[in-house]
C-alpha cells in the first residue's frame, strides 16, 4: 500500500503547483481533482494534459485516480460547497446526459494520465425525484460509463457517502450487481464509512476485490469534516490489518479539501501519522 494525496487540498492554487507540492511531501501519488480549479474534462486541451503527463514523469508522481465526484465549475457563479449535481441519477436528461459524457472523458483522460481509476458519486436521495427513481437512472447511466472504461483500460469508483443517494457499503454492491460490469467498483472513503457506524473489518473485506482506490481523513465526534489523521478517533489501525488481510495493494489517499489554507503543513502531518502505520 502506497500513500497517495488528492490535489483537492490544493485548491487555492493550479494543478502543477500542487503535484509538485505533492511530490516534494513525498507521496507516491496524487490524486487529481476533476473540477475547479483543477482539470476540468472537456474544458482541458490535449497539449495541456501531454504537458501534465511530461510534469508527473520528471516528477516521479504517480497518479492515484481521478476524482471526478463533483462538477462545480458547471455552474455560474460557482456553488459555495458542493452541490453533487450535475449528477448520474439526475431526473433531467440533458443534465444526466451531460454528467454521462463528463465522466468519459474523466475516464480518456485517466488512461492518458496512467490512472488506474476514476471516482464518481450518485447523487443526492431526490436527484431523480425519488430514491427509487434515481436508484435506476444511476444504474443506467453507469453503464456507457463503465463500457468506456472498459475501452480506456480504467476502472470506475463509485464513492458512497453520508447523505447522498448510495451511502452505504451494501448499496454500493446492490449498484455493481445491477451495472454487471467488472470495471465498476468503490472508491472507499473509510471516514464516510465510519460515519455510518460499518465495523472496519467487515466492511473492508465485504468490498474486497472491487476496491480501487482509499480516501483517508480523519473524523471526530462523528461530524462529517475531514481531519489530518491523528486528530481525530478514526481507529486507522483496524483499516490498515483488514487491508493487509484481505491483500489490498492500491493506494492510500489522503483526502483533506477542509485543508486548503495550509495543504502542505496538513499533508506533511498526515505522511508523517501514517507513514509508521504501514510499516511491517
Amino acid at each position: 500500500m502506497r500513500l497517495a494525496y488528492s490535489s483537492n487540498a490544493y485548491t487555492r492554487t493550479d494543478l502543477e503547483s500542487a503535484l509538485r507540492s505533492i511530490a516534494g511531501l513525498g507521496f507516491s501519488a496524487a490524486e487529481i481533482l476533476c473540477d475547479h480549479p483543477h482539470l476540468y474534462p472537456g474544458r482541458t486541451p490535449d497539449a495541456r494534459i501531454d504537458h501534465l503527463a511530461t510534469l508527473l514523469e520528471t516528477l516521479e508522481l504517480g497518479v492515484s485516480n481521478l476524482n471526478a465526484n463533483t462538477a462545480n465549475q458547471y455552474f455560474r457563479p460557482l456553488p459555495p460547497e458542493n452541490v453533487f449535481e450535475p449528477s448520474l441519477s439526475s431526473a433531467d436528461p440533458a443534465r444526466r446526459n451531460w454528467r454521462i459524457r463528463y465522466s468519459i472523458e474523466a475516464i480518456r483522460i485517466a488512461a492518458r494520465l496512467g490512472a488506474p481509476c476514476i471516482s464518481v458519486t450518485s447523487g443526492l436521495p431526490g436527484s431523480g425525484g425519488t430514491p427509487a427513481r434515481g436508484m435506476d437512472l444511476f444504474t443506467e447511466s453507469l453503464k456507457p460509463v463503465c463500457e468506456a472504461a472498459a475501452r480506456h483500460g480504467v476502472r470506475v469508483g463509485i464513492e458512497y457517502e453520508p447523505g447522498l443517494l448510495v451511502e452505504r457499503a451494501g448499496e454500493v454492491l446492490e449498484t455493481i450487481e445491477r451495472v454487471g460490469s467488472p470495471e465498476l467498483g468503490v472508491n472507499l472513503d473509510i471516514g464516510h464509512s465510519w460515519l455510518n457506524r460499518e465495523p472496519p473489518a467487515e466492511t473492508v473485506e465485504l468490498l474486497q476485490g472491487r476496491t480501487w482506490n482509499l480516501h483517508l481523513e480523519d473524523i471526530a465526534g462523528h461530524k462529517h469534516y475531514h481531519l489530518v489523521p491523528g486528530e481525530g478517533e478514526l481507529p486507522f489501525d483496524r483499516y490498515l490489518a483488514a487491508l493487509r488481510t484481505t491483500g489490498y495493494d492500491g493506494f492510500l489517499t489522503v483526502e483533506l479539501y477542509t485543508c486548503s489554507d495550509r495543504p502542505e503543513a496538513a499533508g506533511r502531518a498526515a505522511r508523517d501519522y501514517l507513514e509508521p502505520l504501514l510499516r511491517p
